[in-house]
């Protein structure tokens, strides 16, 4: 019998996170701990839900247009122009898609051809490179260093630059550092960008999870909307992970080829979960308020724990996520969450899951309660005592 699989699809490795997922699912022991879960641990607020309810209950449960609810696409116009000063024509610049995770891959698919380079920041989100890959472009990895706060500069970005570059993936806030861009950083990296005439896709899922000042997209600076495909969604700041709805918002050229894949593959995104978003972008900036304050108050709590057990961190200003160092110890990263989870029933993922660059790092997730954080910080300081 021929081979009936892909030799790409073959070559591409699976998550690394799924791997301590599936080995704390196997223990099916009641007393783990996990942090390693990048979901909110609140649930979907009551009238976003009723919202959604309620859109059953009139049988609303038709195809949507294939770009989204226009009613939908407008208020994401509202939102970004409120909160973020971007303002995109709903008719032609918005697209509704199934996650976040398909803007990224259909963006991809759109812009690149094979041949063309992509240039991926790491660490950084695991669906990057193998989307990448898929759309037939070579993914071009920069290792983002712990001294530059996991900051990508426009030396490195220049470093990494050929005739063959098209797209710089910008994944910040980003998952899984915690690292942010502020507006001097990509205005210096906006002057490479139209030097060699490259376009970015702009992950900005976590955009609303900033604890230093108001997120700023690389789309608001100068010369830069036109070249940029801003990626976001509803799962971290409302919520919403099991609702499956993000949206792609830039230019009408970029939009229109992201549509017709769109169409093919997918038709619209699930119509319960747009009538839900509708009602969360109209009312409900107090909930993501609320969340983001409690995030807060445990990343405060998670930097000043790793501060007085003497694991070298800093201090993450967005995303739910802290990357605590743990090179001392002589152990990769694997080794090191591996017995975490075996001697103290612990989970973490291994930086390395998210890239090269991320070995001799843990991601640690603070979407859980802070009393749940204070149980596991008590077994991760009584393991590193014991390597100390």
């Amino acid at each position: 019998m021929r081979n009936p699989l892909s030799e790409t699809i073959v070559t591409i490795k699976p998550s690394g996170i799924r791997k301590y997922f599936d080995i704390v699912s196997e223990m099916n022991d009641p007393d783990v701990i996990s942090l390693g879960v990048g979901e909110p641990d609140f649930e979907t607020p009551w009238h976003i839900r009723d919202e959604g309810i309620y859109s059953l209950e009139k049988g609303r449960t038709f195809y949507t247009a294939n770009a989204g609810l226009l009613e939908l696409r407008k208020e994401i116009n509202r939102y970004l122009n409120r909160r973020f000063d971007l303002s995109y024509d709903p008719k032609d610049g918005i697209l509704v898609t199934v996650g976040g995770s398909e803007a990224i891959d259909i963006a991809l698919r759109a812009m690149v051809d094979p041949g063309d380079e992509v240039i991926i920041p790491q660490p950084s989100y695991v669906s990057y490179e193998p989307c990448a890959v898929l759309a037939g472009a070579k993914p071009v990895i920069i290792e983002l260093k712990n001294e530059n706060q996991f900051r990508l500069t426009a030396a490195e970005l220049e470093a990494a630059i050929t005739d063959k570059t098209k797209v710089l993936i910008l994944p910040f806030p980003n998952n899984p550092t915690g690292a942010i861009m502020e507006r001097s950083d990509l205005e210096e990296i906006a002057k490479v960008i139209e030097r060699h005439d490259i376009f970015v896709l702009s992950d900005e899922i976590y955009a609303e999870l900033c604890y230093t000042d108001r997120h700023v997209s690389i789309a608001n600076i100068p010369g830069m909307w036109e070249r940029t495909i801003l990626i976001n969604g509803f799962s971290k700041a409302y919520a919403m992970t099991g609702w499956r709805l993000g949206y792609a918002c830039g230019p009408k050229p970029i939009i229109e080829q992201m549509y017709k894949i769109h169409q093919f593959c997918i038709m619209c995104a699930p119509t319960t979960s747009q009538y839900a978003a509708v009602d969360a972008l109209k009312n409900g900036d107090a909930d993501v308020q609320m969340m983001r304050d409690s995030y807060n108050q445990r990343r405060r709590y998670l930097v000043n724990a790793f501060q007085e057990m003497g694991l070298p961190c800093f201090e993450p200003f967005g995303a739910f996520y802290i990357f605590p160092c743990v090179k001392q110890f002589g152990m990769t990263s694997d080794e090191f969450a591996s017995k975490l989870l075996r001697e103290e029933k612990l989970a973490v993922v291994p930086g390395n899951a998210f890239g090269d660059s991320g070995e001799g790092f843990l991601r640690i997730s603070y979407a859980y309660s802070l009393e749940n954080l204070k149980r596991a910080i008590a077994r991760l300081e009584r393991f590193v005592s014991r390597l100390k």
